[in-house]
């Protein structure tokens, strides 16, 4: 099968949704098909053929993180994109270059499977700076239903946290597809971690043998919910002196975070890495005891899961991104607030060997994520939308119409 990939978020640039397509990518050429990318230049504004799968086009920066906005239609990428001759269209992204991939779609009649990654209603004060939210919001609802429900033939969401979005509140009446997020779990295996370089790290950061360690990852951002586990830190460590919390990542608010922790005199026990290269990861999971996040705006929380494949028990708040990882007491816990989330963590302290058990179970329960197992789910939905392809696209139509009446005169 011959599968293109249209992503306005693409290597250099690393989040949650370009991990998701470095996974597929993988793991569908692991199964013999041919994958093609269409995603933006991060560099400048020129078009760039890396090479006869990989096809940056133009984009401008739009002030939020590193994402570059794109035209719906670059006229220089047409011929290529002709050329690869698709089977299928995957599109993971609403804006500029998803709507390029739905105009390609129809022009050249080519399936066209969508995933859904971003709860848009939680990001849209990046844009509104805290203005007209209500309204902002009934316009990405409004965005998110026309692309999701008009175009796609097929649609694909993470979790059942999304799938509620759409069938409860958005009433979107077509297939939707949970089929959660694939990657190399082993890659976060302790047994293929260095872990010379994490006692190196544990020493840099002045992590001693016997502190347990609570590890976040994620951006360093608002929406994260990062000042519960702060706020929940000050009362942790009047009893535990040596609880550390450890934050990697970096965000708009990473600065805002550091000088609130040292503010509160909390600098040896909150620790910041700033953003860490994606290969380097698996090694700082293995600093942490348990990995925790108060977020609710993840879709499905990939960090948690290479956290369970790090053989580390999962402390999250109660979320339906969750809800299918996070088994009670037996690969993590959940919590509905600051006294529970410091009681779970004030007993895994006294139980080592709970933490112990939970995080091989966590272990045990990742390898659904597995690549082989997420190429699987999403090739079905590649042949349900070609097996509901039409037989002519609208120009094929309008030619046999004309013809048609001609012959009738």
């Amino acid at each position: 099968m011959r599968i293109g990939i249209f992503t306005d978020t693409y290597p250099p640039f690393i989040n949650g949704v370009s991990t998701s397509i470095i996974s597929l990518e993988k793991a569908l050429k692991e199964k013999g098909h041919q994958v093609f990318i269409v995603t933006v230049n991060p560099d400048d504004m020129s078009y760039k053929l890396e090479d006869e799968n990989h096809l940056r086009i133009p984009g401008i920066p739009i002030g939020i993180y590193d994402y570059r906005l794109t035209g719906i239609y670059p006229l220089k990428a047409i011929n290529i994109i002709r050329e690869w001759d698709l089977d299928v269209i995957h599109s993971h992204t609403e804006f500029g270059i998803g709507t390029f991939a739905r105009i390609i779609a129809k022009q050249f009649n080519i399936p066209l499977v969508h995933t859904y990654h971003t709860m848009y209603e939680d990001y849209v004060h990046y844009i509104t700076k805290g203005h007209f939210n209500k309204s902002s919001k009934k316009i990405v609802e409004y965005l998110t239903k026309f692309y999701c429900d008009r175009t796609a033939r097929e649609l694909i969401v993470p979790s059942k946290k999304t799938y509620q979005l759409f069938k409860e509140k958005y009433k979107v009446d077509k297939n939707i597809h949970i089929v959660p997020t694939g990657m190399e779990v082993s890659r976060f295996y302790k047994e293929n971690v260095d872990m010379k370089k994490v006692e190196q790290i544990k020493k840099e950061l002045k992590i001693k043998k016997d502190d347990f360690v609570i590890l976040f990852v994620g951006r360093i951002a608002k929406e994260k919910n990062l000042e519960f586990l702060i706020d929940a830190h000050k009362e942790l460590i009047k009893k535990n002196k040596n609880c550390k919390l450890v934050v990697v990542g970096s965000g708009p608010d990473f600065q805002h975070f550091v000088e609130m922790t040292l503010e509160s005199k909390l600098n040896n026990n909150i620790l910041f890495t700033n953003a860490i290269p994606w290969e380097e990861m698996p090694t700082y999971y293995q600093l942490a005891s348990v990995f925790a996040t108060a977020s609710t705006t993840e879709t499905q929380g990939l960090t948690v899961v290479e956290a369970m494949a790090a053989s580390k028990p999962v402390i999250c708040i109660d979320d339906l991104a969750f809800n299918n990882d996070v088994i009670s007491d037996l690969t993590g816990k959940l919590f509905h607030n600051k006294e529970e989330y410091i009681d779970i963590i004030q007993n895994l302290i006294k139980n080592p060997s709970k933490v112990v058990y939970m995080g091989k179970e966590a272990k045990i329960l990742a390898e659904s994520h597995s690549l082989k197992y997420f190429a699987e789910s999403v090739l079905d939905v590649y042949k349900a939308a070609i097996g509901n392809k039409d037989s002519q696209n609208w120009y094929d139509r309008l030619r046999d119409r004309i013809r048609k009446k001609g012959d009738d005169e």
